[in-house]
C-alpha cells in the first residue's frame, strides 16, 4: 500500500470535489476485489454483495476524510473491512461444532477472472494462486474471530504492512503480529491435512479425468463407481442444510438413504467455483419436458480421490451463468 499523498485515480482533483457518478465509476474499478475481500471475510456471497454497497455508500458519505495520505483503493479496503467487522459483530453466529458453515456460498470463477490481473508480484494475484479462495481456506477462515481474521486477510492475503492494519484496527503493531500468529495456528487447526495441490501439467489432467469419472458416476447413479473415488475420509455437506458427513462409508450411507439411486434421471454441466472444480447436476421433470437445475457440487480432489464434496442448492446457479433448463434431447 503506498504512502504517496497522491491522487492517481482522480487526476489531482480532491475527492470532497468530485460528484456522485464520477465518485461510482472511481468505486465500481475496485468492486470485485473488495467483493471478495469481504466474500473471505465473510463466506457469504450474498453478504459481501450487501457489504460492498454499504461500503460505496459509507465512502460517499465520508468522500471529505480522504486525504490522499493513501490510495483510493486502500482507503475503500479499510471501509470495506469494518463494515465486515460490524456486520459480524452484529448477526453473525459462530460456525457448527462439527465444523461446517451454514451461511457459506460458492463463487464462481468466471466472476473471479474479473480480478485485476496485475503481474506475478501483485497481493491478489498471489492470493488467489495461493488457493485463499478455495472452500476449505473459507471456512477455516470462518472460525476465527473477527479481528484476528481481519488480521489474517489483510496481512497474508492482501499484503498489508502490520502498521497499517494496526492503523485500521486502532491497535498496535505488537498487537496485530500476536492476532496473525493466533490466527495462523487457527487455520493450520481447521484446513484439511492435505490441500489441494494445482501443480498444473499432468495434475491438472488427473484432475480432470476425475472430475469426469465422478460425473458420469453420478448421472449413472453408479454407488460403487463413486466409492472408488472417495478418500476414507471424504468430507460431504450441503449449507445451509444442517450436517456434515465424514468418511466413506458414512457419506455413501447417507445418499442411499437419501434415494439418490431413485433420484431420477440427470444431466450436469461442469463448471468451477473458488478455483476448484464443480458439476451443475440438473434433474428431469416431466410435467415441464426439460431437465431444471439440481444442485452444484464443488469438489476437493487431493492425491487422485475426491476428499470433499460441498453441494449447494439450484439457486446458486444464475450467478454462475449456468442454463436454467437443458432441453429433452440433450442440446443446450
Amino acid at each position: 500500500m503506498s504512502a504517496d499523498m497522491r491522487l492517481e485515480e482522480l487526476g489531482g482533483t480532491a475527492l470532497s470535489e468530485v460528484d456522485e457518478p464520477a465518485f461510482s465509476g472511481l468505486a465500481a474499478r475496485h468492486r470485485r476485489e473488495l467483493h471478495v475481500h469481504c466474500y473471505r471475510m465473510l463466506g457469504s456471497f450474498e453478504d459481501a454483495e450487501d457489504t460492498v454497497q454499504e461500503t460505496f455508500l459509507r465512502a460517499w458519505r465520508r468522500r471529505e476524510t480522504f486525504e490522499g495520505r493513501s490510495t483510493f483503493r486502500a482507503w475503500l479496503y479499510r471501509i470495506a473491512t469494518n463494515a465486515c467487522l460490524d456486520l459480524l459483530a452484529k448477526r453473525r453466529p459462530k460456525p457448527a461444532s462439527g465444523g461446517e458453515v451454514r451461511w457459506l456460498q460458492p463463487y464462481p470463477d468466471r466472476l473471479l477472472d474479473e480480478l485485476p490481473a496485475g503481474d506475478a508480484s501483485e497481493p491478489e494475484t498471489v492470493a488467489v494462486a495461493r488457493e485463499t479462495i478455495e472452500l476449505a481456506y473459507l471456512v477455516a477462515v470462518q472460525h476465527l474471530a473477527p479481528r484476528p481474521r481481519a488480521v489474517l486477510i489483510l496481512r497474508d492475503v492482501l499484503g498489508w504492512p502490520a502498521k497499517d492494519v494496526a492503523e485500521l484496527l486502532g491497535d498496535s503493531v505488537n498487537s496485530v503480529n500476536s492476532a496473525l500468529q493466533r490466527a495462523r495456528a487457527g487455520m493450520r487447526e481447521h484446513l484439511p491435512a492435505e490441500r489441494q495441490d494445482w501443480s498444473g501439467g499432468d495434475e491438472d489432467a488427473r484432475t480432470r479425468e476425475m472430475v469426469r469419472r465422478f460425473t458420469d458416476a453420478s448421472v449413472a447413479k453408479d454407488i460403487d463407481g463413486l466409492a472408488a473415488m472417495l478418500r476414507d475420509d471424504v468430507r460431504c455437506s450441503m449449507p445451509p442444510t444442517p450436517g456434515l458427513y465424514v468418511g466413506r462409508d458414512t457419506v455413501l450411507n447417507d445418499w442411499i438413504e437419501d434415494g439418490f439411486a431413485d433420484l431420477g434421471r440427470l444431466r450436469a454441466v461442469p463448471t468451477s467455483a473458488n478455483r476448484q472444480p464443480a458439476v451443475a447436476f440438473y434433474l428431469w421433470r416431466e410435467q415441464e419436458n426439460a431437465y431444471l437445475p439440481l444442485t452444484l457440487d464443488v469438489l476437493r480432489i487431493t492425491g487422485g480421490a475426491v476428499a470433499e464434496i460441498v453441494t449447494f442448492h439450484d439457486d446458486q446457479f444464475p450467478r454462475f451463468g449456468l442454463p436454467e433448463r437443458l432441453p429433452a434431447d440433450g442440446t443446450e
